[in-house]
């Protein structure tokens, strides 16, 4: 009979075991791959080769696809945070966190003024329950107004747009 010595169970992931873990953000780093022996070294030079020719096809599809589109950008900051929306979605920053929302992933997006202050909430739903919520802190409060008619002037263009399909 063989024993093993520790816990077979592996780590769980997940906001009840670590209070860092947010849906929607990149996950943590793995352990680092092993180096490849000189065999391997070989094949994948070769591979490289086939690899390069196919990233530049795909470099030039890409330049076609990436072009900025026309339509109307909302984009909003302070010294912490940023959102942007756009012709792909929603992206919100906050220091060296980051999420991005394309728009068949969100369910709604609401707006929100402080009574007192300068600080302008807006929270992206997504459609299974969850929020992500972001204060920017504007210059004045006259801003508000500007960028409610922008970030409507981009829902109007891209969000309807996705729900009629």
């Amino acid at each position: 009979m063989e024993q093993r010595i520790g816990s077979s169970s592996q780590p769980l992931e997940g906001a009840g075991f670590d209070p860092a873990f947010i849906p929607g953000l990149t996950s943590p780093a793995t352990a680092k791959p092993e180096e490849p022996t000189e065999a391997e070294e070989t094949a994948v030079d070769e591979e490289a080769v086939d690899e390069e020719t196919a990233d530049v096809e795909a470099a030039d599809v890409e330049a076609v696809v990436e072009e900025p589109s026309d339509g109307p950008v909302f984009e909003a900051s302070d010294r912490r945070a940023r959102i942007v929306a756009d012709h792909k979605g929603v992206r919100l920053t906050l220091d060296d966190q980051e999420c991005e929302f394309s728009w068949d992933e969100i369910g709604a997006v609401e707006t929100e003024t402080a009574r007192f202050g300068k600080r302008y909430t807006v929270t992206v739903h997504t459609p299974d329950r969850r929020w992500y919520p972001i204060e920017i802190e504007a210059t004045a409060r006259s801003t508000f107004k500007d960028w409610d008619e922008q970030l409507d002037a981009v829902l109007d263009a891209y969000f309807e747009e996705e729900d009629a399909d």
